[in-house]
């Protein structure tokens, strides 16, 4: 479940829709903030509520770093920036290094590789 009702009414009451990320994540801000006050943010997430599906840009502007979420472009303005993954740990696409015992099971040989100790 992405949110829970009491999320859903304070959305519908007081939240003002800022925009939607590119896992479907939907980010709002609050109408009208007390006097003094800044305005609150927050996500509602497609699926599981998981922080880490939050990519750079909007984690920026939820945390009032930023004014307003940097656009894609914006946010990908070099050609080494790789898309953002959410973390992936204890699902099926999981990284797994060689030799793990659910991918293959064995290792490539090390240049130095350890002698297991045995008893005598």
């Amino acid at each position: 479940m992405s949110a829970t009702s009491g999320t859903h009414l304070f959305t519908f009451f007081y939240g003002r829709r800022i925009g939607t990320d590119e896992f479907g994540n939907r980010y709002y801000e609050q109408k009208r903030a007390r006097k003094g006050e800044r305005a609150r943010r927050w996500v509602v997430y497609n699926g599981v509520v998981e922080a880490s599906k939050v990519p750079a840009q909007w984690h920026g502007w939820l945390h009032y770093t930023l004014d307003k979420p940097l656009s894609n472009e914006a946010a990908r303005r070099y050609s080494w920036q790789k898309p953002h993954l959410p973390n992936l740990t204890g699902t099926n696409a999981r990284y797994l290094p060689a030799g793990h015992i659910e991918k293959s099971g064995t290792r490539a040989k090390a240049t130095a590789d350890y002698q297991p100790w045995s008893p005598q």
